[in-house]
């Protein structure tokens, strides 16, 4: 893999900040597709894996659809249908609220959580092999994409 301006065949940009908003795009867009195998042999796409880990982390108490929606990575996303694909594949359980009837709880199965730990160790071992940035560097970078979406 080579430079952002090879990859995509263009040297000049309008101004540097135009040029860091389309790298970003496009090294998100590589790293989404670099992941595609390891979902795929899940069934499952990056956003399910999403909701799998927001699920997760609730380590056991029921979420509901807002309260996943609120902190997806990719909100324009339509979660119902990728809640009933997880519930579909066994990953997670969705129920009627015990104080709300109107509202759903999902959790997760043990299933669900077995799949999202394998997914996880296959993530962790390909940023082993694939990123080479260090500690001191990604702190950096941490900061400025915070700073680009106007965070301090």
């Amino acid at each position: 893999m080579g430079t952002f301006e090879e990859e995509i065949k263009q040297q000049v940009f309008k101004n540097d900040v135009l040029k860091a908003m389309l790298n970003v795009m496009y090294t998100a867009n590589w790293i989404r597709d670099q992941h595609a195998s390891v979902f795929k042999a899940y069934g499952i796409l990056q956003q399910h894996y999403n909701v799998l880990r927001i699920v997760r982390g609730r380590k056991g108490n029921p979420v509901t659809p807002g309260e996943i929606i609120k902190v997806m990575l990719d909100k324009g996303r339509d979660l119902t249908r990728l809640v009933d694909k997880l519930v579909k594949l066994g990953y997670l359980e969705r129920k009627p609220s015990k104080f709300n009837k109107r509202k759903m709880d999902i959790t997760i199965t043990e299933e669900g959580l077995t799949v999202t730990s394998e997914i996880e160790v296959k993530l962790e071992n390909w940023l082993k092999e694939k990123i080479d940035v260090s500690i001191p560097e990604t702190e950096i970078l941490n900061n400025l994409l915070d700073k680009m979406r106007g965070s301090d």
